[in-house]
């Protein structure tokens, strides 16, 4: 009988405080579970998300996916942290275009 492999689900979401800033991310990457809700909340699929990256599996998304329904307060609040600063950096942008 072959040797079944099997994956510890609990192993593909790691957070190190020297990578990533600390975010939650999939292990063995620089991917943050952030990224992939941000990728999620813009419509796409886990299998897209997983073909966008090329070396992701679907099973490294949907644990990403995972963390982030279990941890959505978290995740969301930083996405709009990131939106805000996002907006900050295009509104000075624009107004030292402006402003030359």
């Amino acid at each position: 009988m072959a040797e079944v492999k099997t994956t510890n689900i609990g192993t593909l979401i790691v957070q190190t405080p020297e990578v990533c800033g600390g975010r939650p991310r999939i292990a063995g990457t620089g991917v943050t579970v952030r990224r992939i809700a941000g990728w999620y909340k813009l419509g796409f699929s886990p299998e897209e998300i997983a073909k966008k990256y090329g070396h992701l599996s679907v099973a490294q998304v949907y644990a990403a996916l995972t963390y982030y329904h279990a941890n959505r307060e978290e995740i969301d609040a930083d996405l709009a942290t990131e939106d805000k600063e996002a907006e900050r950096l295009e509104r000075e942008y624009y107004l030292a275009r402006k402003s030359s």
